[in-house]
Protein backbone atom coordinates (compact mmCIF):
# COMPACT_ATOMS: atom_id res chain seq x y z
CA UNK A 1 0.00 0.00 0.00
CA UNK A 2 1.35 3.38 -0.96
CA UNK A 3 1.82 6.42 1.38
CA UNK A 4 -1.42 8.05 -0.07
CA UNK A 5 -3.70 5.06 -0.13
CA UNK A 6 -2.47 4.23 3.67
CA UNK A 7 -2.78 7.83 4.42
CA UNK A 8 -6.77 7.52 2.88
CA UNK A 9 -7.62 4.66 4.86
CA UNK A 10 -6.66 6.12 8.20
CA UNK A 11 -8.78 8.75 7.32
CA UNK A 12 -11.88 7.75 6.16
CA UNK A 13 -11.09 5.58 9.58
CA UNK A 14 -12.54 8.81 11.66
CA UNK A 15 -15.89 8.97 9.49
CA UNK A 16 -16.15 5.20 10.30
CA UNK A 17 -15.64 6.16 14.01
CA UNK A 18 -17.88 8.61 14.43
CA UNK A 19 -20.83 6.31 12.72
CA UNK A 20 -19.39 3.54 15.40
CA UNK A 21 -20.18 6.00 18.33
CA UNK A 22 -23.60 6.72 17.00
CA UNK A 23 -24.81 3.51 16.70
CA UNK A 24 -23.80 2.59 20.21
CA UNK A 25 -25.22 5.62 21.00
CA UNK A 26 -28.12 4.80 19.64
CA UNK A 27 -28.31 1.08 21.24
CA UNK A 28 -27.76 2.71 24.63
CA UNK A 29 -30.57 5.14 24.38
CA UNK A 30 -33.00 2.13 22.91
CA UNK A 31 -31.47 -0.43 25.86
CA UNK A 32 -32.88 2.26 28.18
CA UNK A 33 -36.13 2.74 26.52
CA UNK A 34 -36.41 -0.98 26.97
CA UNK A 35 -35.36 -1.29 30.67
CA UNK A 36 -37.90 2.17 31.33
CA UNK A 37 -40.71 0.23 29.80
CA UNK A 38 -39.80 -3.04 31.99
CA UNK A 39 -39.56 -0.26 35.05
CA UNK A 40 -43.10 0.52 33.87
CA UNK A 41 -44.80 -2.85 33.46
CA UNK A 42 -43.62 -4.35 36.46
CA UNK A 43 -41.04 -6.76 35.16
CA UNK A 44 -37.35 -4.46 35.33
CA UNK A 45 -35.02 -2.65 36.80
CA UNK A 46 -35.41 -1.12 40.49
CA UNK A 47 -35.69 2.80 40.20
CA UNK A 48 -31.92 2.98 41.69
CA UNK A 49 -30.17 0.41 38.58
CA UNK A 50 -32.45 2.37 36.15
CA UNK A 51 -31.21 5.98 37.22
CA UNK A 52 -28.11 4.89 36.95
CA UNK A 53 -28.55 3.18 33.45
CA UNK A 54 -29.60 6.49 32.75
CA UNK A 55 -26.49 8.23 34.17
CA UNK A 56 -24.45 6.00 32.16
CA UNK A 57 -26.08 6.82 28.92
CA UNK A 58 -25.82 10.30 30.13
CA UNK A 59 -22.58 10.49 30.89
CA UNK A 60 -21.37 8.73 26.95
CA UNK A 61 -23.70 11.32 25.55
CA UNK A 62 -22.48 14.51 27.05
CA UNK A 63 -19.06 13.13 26.64
CA UNK A 64 -19.45 12.38 23.20
CA UNK A 65 -21.14 16.21 22.56
CA UNK A 66 -18.64 17.73 24.87
CA UNK A 67 -15.68 16.44 22.83
CA UNK A 68 -17.60 17.71 19.50
CA UNK A 69 -17.84 21.03 20.57
CA UNK A 70 -14.15 21.08 22.02
CA UNK A 71 -11.96 19.35 19.84
CA UNK A 72 -13.79 18.34 16.28
CA UNK A 73 -16.40 21.50 15.79
CA UNK A 74 -12.89 23.82 16.09
CA UNK A 75 -10.72 21.76 14.12
CA UNK A 76 -13.62 21.88 11.40
CA UNK A 77 -14.56 25.49 11.37
CA UNK A 78 -10.52 26.34 10.82
CA UNK A 79 -10.48 23.94 7.91
CA UNK A 80 -13.81 24.34 6.45
CA UNK A 81 -15.43 27.51 7.62
CA UNK A 82 -18.58 27.40 5.34
CA UNK A 83 -19.47 24.58 7.68
CA UNK A 84 -19.50 27.08 10.78
CA UNK A 85 -23.06 27.54 10.67
CA UNK A 86 -23.51 23.67 10.36
CA UNK A 87 -21.04 23.59 13.28
CA UNK A 88 -23.29 26.26 15.20
CA UNK A 89 -26.51 24.10 14.34
CA UNK A 90 -25.14 21.15 15.95
CA UNK A 91 -23.88 23.07 19.24
CA UNK A 92 -27.74 24.31 19.47
CA UNK A 93 -28.76 20.58 19.21
CA UNK A 94 -26.15 19.71 22.12
CA UNK A 95 -27.58 22.37 24.09
CA UNK A 96 -31.33 20.80 23.36
CA UNK A 97 -30.23 17.31 24.15
CA UNK A 98 -28.51 18.48 27.65
CA UNK A 99 -31.71 20.32 28.56
CA UNK A 100 -33.77 16.94 27.76
CA UNK A 101 -31.02 14.66 29.31
CA UNK A 102 -31.51 17.06 32.68
CA UNK A 103 -35.27 16.39 32.69
CA UNK A 104 -34.78 13.07 32.12
CA UNK A 105 -33.17 12.65 34.79
CA UNK A 106 -35.16 14.94 37.20
CA UNK A 107 -38.32 12.49 36.19
CA UNK A 108 -36.28 9.21 37.04
CA UNK A 109 -34.69 10.35 40.39
CA UNK A 110 -38.06 11.12 41.65
CA UNK A 111 -39.29 7.26 40.61
CA UNK A 112 -41.48 5.42 42.96
CA UNK A 113 -40.50 2.09 44.02
CA UNK A 114 -43.42 0.75 42.20
CA UNK A 115 -44.35 1.80 39.15
CA UNK A 116 -47.09 4.73 38.72
CA UNK A 117 -49.11 4.95 35.46
CA UNK A 118 -48.74 8.99 35.61
CA UNK A 119 -44.92 9.11 36.15
CA UNK A 120 -45.22 6.87 33.08
CA UNK A 121 -46.72 8.69 30.69
CA UNK A 122 -44.46 11.86 31.68
CA UNK A 123 -40.82 9.72 31.31
CA UNK A 124 -42.32 7.86 28.49
CA UNK A 125 -43.20 11.36 26.85
CA UNK A 126 -39.28 12.56 27.47
CA UNK A 127 -37.42 9.82 26.53
CA UNK A 128 -39.45 9.74 22.93
CA UNK A 129 -38.65 13.91 22.48
CA UNK A 130 -34.78 12.75 23.40
CA UNK A 131 -34.72 9.98 21.22
CA UNK A 132 -36.50 12.43 18.19
CA UNK A 133 -33.97 14.99 18.68
CA UNK A 134 -30.77 12.70 18.91
CA UNK A 135 -31.91 10.67 16.12
CA UNK A 136 -32.35 14.03 13.31
CA UNK A 137 -29.41 15.45 15.25
CA UNK A 138 -27.29 12.26 14.45
CA UNK A 139 -28.45 11.77 10.62
CA UNK A 140 -28.16 15.81 10.16
CA UNK A 141 -24.27 15.34 11.49
CA UNK A 142 -23.42 12.40 9.79
CA UNK A 143 -24.63 13.83 6.65
CA UNK A 144 -22.40 17.21 7.05
CA UNK A 145 -19.30 15.84 8.68
CA UNK A 146 -18.52 12.42 7.69
CA UNK A 147 -16.90 13.26 4.54
CA UNK A 148 -15.29 16.76 6.00
CA UNK A 149 -13.95 14.28 8.60
CA UNK A 150 -12.98 11.53 6.64
CA UNK A 151 -10.40 14.39 4.48
CA UNK A 152 -9.08 15.97 7.78
CA UNK A 153 -5.73 15.33 9.02
CA UNK A 154 -5.50 15.55 12.46
CA UNK A 155 -2.49 14.30 13.80
CA UNK A 156 -3.27 14.29 17.57
CA UNK A 157 -5.89 12.71 16.95
CA UNK A 158 -4.05 9.19 15.45
CA UNK A 159 -2.17 9.72 18.64
CA UNK A 160 -5.18 10.03 20.95
CA UNK A 161 -8.61 9.10 20.01
CA UNK A 162 -10.58 11.74 20.91
CA UNK A 163 -13.51 11.97 23.38
CA UNK A 164 -16.31 12.30 20.81
CA UNK A 165 -14.77 8.78 18.91
CA UNK A 166 -14.53 7.25 22.44
CA UNK A 167 -16.75 4.40 22.82
CA UNK A 168 -18.13 2.21 26.16
CA UNK A 169 -15.97 3.22 29.32
CA UNK A 170 -12.72 4.04 27.32
CA UNK A 171 -10.94 5.23 29.96
CA UNK A 172 -7.85 6.16 27.74
CA UNK A 173 -8.21 7.72 24.32
CA UNK A 174 -6.38 4.48 22.00
CA UNK A 175 -5.23 5.63 18.04
CA UNK A 176 -7.62 5.11 15.69
CA UNK A 177 -7.47 2.01 13.55
CA UNK A 178 -5.91 2.27 10.61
Amino acid sequence: MNARSEAGSRLTALGTQLLEVHIWLREMLEDLQDSIDDYFDGRGLPPRDLRAHCLSFCTALTRHHTGEDKDAFPAIAEEFPELRKVLSDLRTDHNQLDWLLGNLQKLLDSLPEKPDPATASKVREEVEALSAVMQTHFIYEEKKLISVLNSMDVPEWRENRPGFLLIDDEDEPRTPSR
